[in-house]
């Protein structure tokens, strides 16, 4: 194993900007998970942004138990089940009380390969490196994020998004959001091009 690459927390300040340029400048940074099981990461090429003006967001009608994660202050993982199977992890944006947050849809696996093919064969009979954390409910499995996690702070916890040290801001490209019916002719899902590790 080679060197392992430096890593800086995102400043709060990144997180309290228009939803649509933080879901764009997230791609490429790496989201962290150190558990007791061990550690996880994966480099982020692939994101969705919502916010309340958005009749697809969870936050369009207003705050609820359910989604108040959203309207707390930028940089905390707002964690749902989606379908009422699959876990999804979002990160806050903006300022308090305005209901707005990033779905980390995809991502690059970068260190604990093993450890998420192990989380990710508990459901799947077979799972190739590109599909690891391929897709919403895959990064939530793989990384070993669940409820407990929802509110948590992700700027110095041990689940976190972090600038790594090598970091280059890759060519990106804006498209319409999928696995919607409200919105989706809103070009806000931002992905990584040509990278095989986004989600279809």
């Amino acid at each position: 194993m080679g060197k392992r690459v430096s890593e800086r927390s995102l400043p709060v300040r990144f997180y309290a900007r228009p939803v649509a340029r933080v879901a764009r400048d997230l791609l490429g940074r790496w989201l962290v998970h150190d558990s007791a099981a061990g550690r996880c990461v994966g480099r982020i090429v692939e994101t969705e942004a919502y916010d309340e003006s958005d009749p697809a967001s969870h936050s369009y009608a207003g705050p609820t138990t359910r989604n108040q994660a959203m309207f707390g202050p930028g940089g905390h993982a707002y964690v749902y089940r989606s379908y009422g199977v699959h876990w999804c992890v979002n990160v806050s944006v903006g300022q308090s009380g305005k209901g707005s947050a990033v779905l980390i849809r995809a991502l690059e696996p970068v260190e604990g390969h093993d450890l998420m093919r192990k989380r990710r064969l508990a459901t799947a009979k077979v799972c190739r490196d590109r599909d690891l954390a391929r897709g919403p409910g895959r990064v939530c499995q793989a990384m070993g994020i669940g409820r407990g996690h929802n509110g948590e702070a992700l700027v110095d916890g041990p689940l976190r998004i972090v600038s790594p040290s090598n970091f280059r801001k890759p060519d990106a490209m804006a498209t319409t959001r999928v696995g919607i019916s409200k919105g989706v002719e809103t070009l806000w899902r931002f992905k990584v091009i040509d990278n095989s590790y986004v989600s279809r």
